[in-house]
């Protein structure tokens, strides 16, 4: 049998997908809601420590790194009370050295593990689109792979434990810096006096087109700030970013000034807002807002 922990915006929706695919799955989370949405779809529930008794593999996509261990390593978690378990796959986003340090701990009692983040958000999630990008080895990787191909569209194995991590990382720099110029450049649009509706339809099609901006520009024209990825979620990855990225001394002077635009949102209430509602920095800074005309 598999286990999954962990059923928030990605999990639930990841989970349902492993379940349609394998007719049977174990599922925990903290919440009883999801719980019981996926037990009325055949999902059985069990604690991590009865998962590592009875699972052979194990997925989890939990908030933080600290969260993750403590599933993982604390009192009543999974490796201490490990039996059928061989291979862990943790999708959270997490520092390289946070994977690192689980697979060391389990490999010391022989279980397999593979940092697996995903990039997509809740709609490919909900859709089974997902990008899965997994670091461990070879042979972990060739276990886990159907489940990947269950919830996602493509995976790739980029390397040694970590290397998933590490490829999440450069994502949300790239992700969110994206969101960030995209925002900043339709505040103009909106301050100038253009229609950004029709500025968006003028550029989409050229080198300015992207994945970020068809998925953000028809919700900050919206106004629907409603997550799907949040300011929360996001503010922590970047902190990631910045932890990794000055453990190895790589300056990062754009993600450094995007911390500080996410600890804004932070502070003026937008924490739990779609990473799309990052416009909303720039609309404070220039007295517009940017909408459907």
């Amino acid at each position: 049998m598999t286990g999954f922990i962990g059923l928030g915006i990605m999990g639930n929706p990841m989970a349902k997908h492993l379940l349609a695919a394998l007719g049977e799955l174990a599922v925990y989370d903290l919440q009883e809601g999801p719980v019981q949405e996926l037990t009325a779809l055949g999902a059985v529930c069990m604690t991590p420590a009865e998962m590592a008794e009875k699972c052979g593999t194990i997925h989890c996509i939990l908030p933080t790194g600290a969260i993750v261990q403590e599933v993982l390593f604390g009192e009543g978690g999974v490796l201490e009370h490990a039996g059928a378990v061989k291979v862990i796959c943790d999708h959270s986003s997490v520092t390289p050295e946070e994977s690192r340090t689980c697979a060391e701990r389990l490999a010391a009692k022989g279980i397999g593990f593979v940092d697996c983040p995903v990039s997509g958000g809740e709609p490919k999630a909900i859709d089974g689109t997902l990008a899965f990008m997994a670091g461990g080895s070879e042979k972990d990787y060739e276990v886990l792979k159907p489940h990947f191909e269950a919830m996602g569209g493509s995976s790739v194995l980029v390397g040694d434990v970590g290397s998933g991590s590490i490829a999440k990382l450069v994502n949300q720099v790239i992700v969110n810096l994206n969101i960030a110029a995209v925002s900043e450049a339709f505040v103009l649009c909106e301050k100038a006096g253009a229609d950004p509706h029709k500025v968006y339809d003028a550029i989409r099609g050229g080198l300015a087109g992207s994945t970020v901006l068809d998925a953000k520009i028809p919700k900050i024209l919206a106004g629907d700030f409603a997550p799907g990825g949040t300011i929360k979620v996001n503010r922590k990855d970047i902190n990631n970013v910045l932890s990794t990225a000055h453990a190895c001394e790589c300056p990062m002077p754009l993600s450094s000034q995007l911390f500080e635009i996410l600890q804004y949102l932070s502070a003026h209430g937008h924490l739990m807002d779609d990473h799309a509602g990052i416009v909303q920095f720039f609309e404070d800074l220039a007295g517009v807002a940017v909408r459907e005309h």
